[in-house]
C-alpha cells in the first residue's frame, strides 16, 4: 500500500504567533513551499464533528486572508458536489462565495 505524508514547519514568534509556514507532500515536486496560511478541517468521526486547524503569518494581509477563505469555501463547494452529488448545496456555497467576492470587490476598491 503506498503511503503519502504532508509535513508543516511553522516558525513561532515569542508569543506563538506565526512568522512562518512551511509545507511539503510526499507526492511534491521540489523543496519546501513557504505559505501564508493554512486551514485544515479533520473529522472527528467518534465525535461526529470537525475539528481545525487554522493558522496565519502575522504578515499576511487582511484581503488576502478573506480572499483565502472565501476560495476555501468555493473548493468545498466543489468537494461536496464530487463526494455526494448535491448540486443545490453545492450552488448555495457557490453563490454565497460570490456575494462574498463581490463585497470585498468593493471594499477593496472603496466602494
Amino acid at each position: 500500500m503506498k503511503k503519502s505524508e504532508v509535513i508543516f514547519k511553522i516558525e513561532l514568534d515569542d508569543n506563538n504567533v506565526p512568522e512562518t509556514i512551511q509545507w511539503d507532500a510526499t507526492d511534491k515536486p521540489g523543496d519546501l513551499d513557504f505559505t501564508k496560511a493554512i486551514s485544515i478541517g479533520i473529522w472527528d468521526d467518534s465525535e461526529k464533528n470537525t475539528m481545525r486547524l487554522d493558522l496565519w503569518t502575522k504578515d499576511m494581509p487582511m484581503h488576502e486572508m478573506k480572499m483565502f477563505y472565501i476560495d476555501a469555501l468555493g473548493g468545498m463547494a466543489q468537494s461536496l458536489l464530487t463526494a455526494t452529488g448535491d448540486e443545490a448545496m453545492s450552488k448555495r456555497i457557490n453563490d454565497l462565495c460570490d456575494s462574498l467576492g463581490k463585497e470585498l470587490k468593493n471594499e477593496l476598491s472603496g466602494g
